[in-house]
């Protein structure tokens, strides 16, 4: 009976082993993670909101701005959460390049 314990735990190392590498490359090098991801559709929502307020002559100032304001307070807060951009680019960027000198 041990032996069947020690095949099988043995076993299920191999496989928890062996599929780590790729699920851990998915969760630790993916460029944005789908928090970012939510947090952006959310910001582009609220930018959404903001324009179709100042776009529609029929709303009054005085009601639409107290909305707009909240508004724009929400994206603050949703920028603040947001970690800075990590492109992964093919080629390096061009300040990294030696000058060019024409003469």
């Amino acid at each position: 009976m041990t032996k069947g314990w020690i095949a099988f735990l043995l076993t299920a190392f191999v496989l928890v082993g062996s599929s780590t590498p790729s699920q851990a490359y998915d969760w630790l090098r993916r460029p944005h993670s789908y928090e970012w991801r939510d947090v952006h559709r959310a910001i582009s929502e609220l930018n959404k909101r903001i324009a179709f307020l100042e776009a529609n002559p029929d709303i009054d100032e005085g009601y639409k701005a107290p909305i707009i304001r909240q508004l724009r307070a929400d994206i603050y807060r949703l920028r603040s959460t947001l970690y800075p951009a990590d492109w992964e680019w093919a080629t390096p960027c061009c300040y990294g390049r030696p000058p060019i000198h024409i003469r």
